[in-house]
């Protein structure tokens, strides 16, 4: 199969300052009948998608109205032990995947890792099915620009909750990955392929879910599971509380809880929300230094991506954990918060 090298959304790269990576690229077009697995290709072109107006496109809430409806399947297929502690464990693992690397790092670059770990969690980060890392990098990147102001992405105060929750990912406009503002992460050709087609990693979740549980089926009767009991809570149940958990930040943390720091925007730290995504919900405390790793500033604050991240710091496999500057200890309220 011939494969032309030329793609709408091949990324400028410019010069950066981390990493030396091996040349080379992933920016081949597939066959017309193919394209449509292709995230990154859009017939218009990825400029002209991005100058549309941002309205929804309701086709595009059709993958959120399926994985909802596949809660319904728990009440034909049941529960058992180990179905739902799959669910759970691939709920923290993969919300960590999200918070500590689509968030911490490829958006804001808290620590450095090698090229292998960050694809690796990338790759995990994929399987929460919240589309590219690149693209997640680069969205997030231009909310902290514009946050609670004309133009940002997912902002409750701007547009109201529905839209800051879910309501954004469904407009045509959002969807297209704009690589400059992601030439650090657009220089690795493994990172681009895999925002390309950020679809296979969560197919592959959910065979690789029916196979387990046809094993624990065939070997295991006791546990009473089968393929699709661990599908069902595996993939469907984890995945829509997973969605959630994250989407909240994105909504109800500009709208509920304290403020430490003035930040120009509403972005606030709220503790229930802190639980549930293993520390996002120290929102106003991020807003205040984005690029610190830990985001619950004080002990009492809990922050489980940190703890872990610490955790792989001791491992040897990511290094330079960037700390809370010492002025957000000694911030007053009266004080404008430099951000």
């Amino acid at each position: 199969m011939m494969l032309k090298m030329t793609n709408s959304t091949k990324p400028k790269l410019g010069p950066i300052s981390i990493g030396s990576p091996n040349p080379g690229n992933c920016y081949f077009t597939l066959p017309p009948s193919l394209r449509w697995l292709d995230s990154d290709h859009f017939d218009e072109g990825a400029e002209r998608v991005r100058a549309m107006p941002v309205k929804t496109r309701f086709s595009r809430w059709f993958p959120f109205a399926f994985l909802h409806a596949g809660l319904f399947a728990v009440f034909f297929v049941g529960w058992s032990p180990i179905a739902v502690a799959t669910a759970i464990a691939l709920y923290w693992l993969r919300m960590f995947a999200v918070t500590a690397f689509l968030h911490r790092y490829f958006a804001h670059r808290t620590f450095k890792t090698s090229r292998t770990a960050q694809f690796i969690f990338a790759l995990m980060a994929c399987s929460a099915v919240q589309r590219g890392p690149l693209w997640w990098a680069a969205h997030h990147r231009a909310h902290h620009k514009l946050s609670d102001k004309d133009g940002d992405l997912h902002s409750p105060s701007v547009s109201g909750f529905i839209w800051s929750h879910i309501g954004w990912i469904t407009a045509d406009r959002n969807m297209p990955t704009d690589y400059e503002k992601i030439p650090d992460l657009a220089r690795y050709p493994e990172l681009v392929l895999l925002n390309r087609f950020d679809w296979f990693v969560p197919v592959l979740l959910g065979f690789s879910l029916l196979f387990f549980g046809h094993c624990l089926q065939l070997f295991y009767p006791q546990l009473g599971t089968n393929p699709l009991q661990m599908l069902v809570w595996g993939f469907f149940v984890s995945t829509v509380l997973l969605f959630h958990g994250t989407a909240s930040i994105n909504s109800l943390t500009h709208m509920f809880g304290s403020q430490r720091y003035e930040t120009g925007d509403q972005s606030r730290n709220n503790f229930f929300l802190a639980l549930i995504t293993m520390g996002e919900g120290w929102h106003n405390n991020h807003h205040y230094f984005p690029g610190a790793a830990r985001q619950g500033f004080y002990w009492w604050e809990v922050d489980f991506s940190f703890y872990l991240l610490k955790l792989l710091a001791a491992l040897g496999i990511i290094w330079q954990l960037r700390p809370v500057p010492a002025e957000a200890y000694s911030y007053s309220p009266g004080k404008k918060a430099t951000t």
